[in-house]
């Protein structure tokens, strides 16, 4: 799977039968903080770094501005690289890369872009019914949470969330089947931050190629 190659913000709530039947795991304190926080957030601004690791390659680091609306709007807009952008307007999402200036367009439901599940942030946060264990270890005062989803047809395999004992989260984690890692690193967040819906309203950069992904 590429980099941007993706997966649909819907598929955290898809699981087998088998496992979808076994007892919920018990959240702890910290996750239920979560839940809590984001749960009761209708907009979400922050600050974001991007780290993606893969064998045999060198780490590539990305950084800038995420906003996020409830429902399921959300817009990464880069300082690094300068003018690349991701944006999900509820039906669709488009990534403009400038370096070859050129929009990957893509339905919500079938993306598999990793930067997608995020938006879960401001979606119904339910960790019992997305994954089937968790494993939890302290970081100061902070904790570590690695949690197992309960379906094995997602592109990735775990996802490690850091967060602070009242719920903010500082560090997501997303390792891939192929064992590659993306790192996001979150600060300056501001809860319920004044956010204009046509910030999430695709504007096609003049000139650009628009490639639409097929079904």
């Amino acid at each position: 799977m590429t980099r941007f190659a993706a997966v649909s913000i819907l598929a955290l709530s898809c699981a087998s039968a088998f496992l979808a039947a076994a007892p919920a795991p018990e959240l702890s304190p910290t996750l239920k903080a979560i839940e809590n926080r984001y749960n009761h957030a209708q907009s979400l601004k922050l600050d974001f770094s991007e780290s993606y690791l893969a064998a045999k390659h060198p780490t590539q680091s990305e950084s800038g501005t995420l906003y996020l609306r409830k429902p399921e709007r959300m817009k990464w807009e880069y300082a690094t690289p300068s003018g690349k952008f991701f944006v999900v307007d509820g039906k669709n999402t488009w990534l403009y890369t400038p370096d070859d200036h050129r929009v990957e367009k893509a339905s919500l439901k079938m993306s598999e872009d990793m930067r997608a599940p995020l938006a879960f942030l401001l979606g119904k946060l339910d960790f019992q019914k997305d994954f089937q264990s968790f494993q939890t270890h302290k970081d100061g005062a902070d904790e570590w949470i690695t949690a197992l989803p309960k379906s094995q047809n997602l592109p990735y395999t775990q996802v490690e969330f850091l967060a602070t004992p009242d719920g903010q989260i500082h560090k997501i984690r997303v390792t891939t089947q192929e064992q590659t890692k993306l790192e996001f690193t979150f600060s300056n967040e501001t809860l319920n931050a004044p956010v204009a819906p046509d910030l999430f309203v695709f504007k096609a950069p003049a000139g650009a190629q628009i490639v639409e992904a097929q079904p």
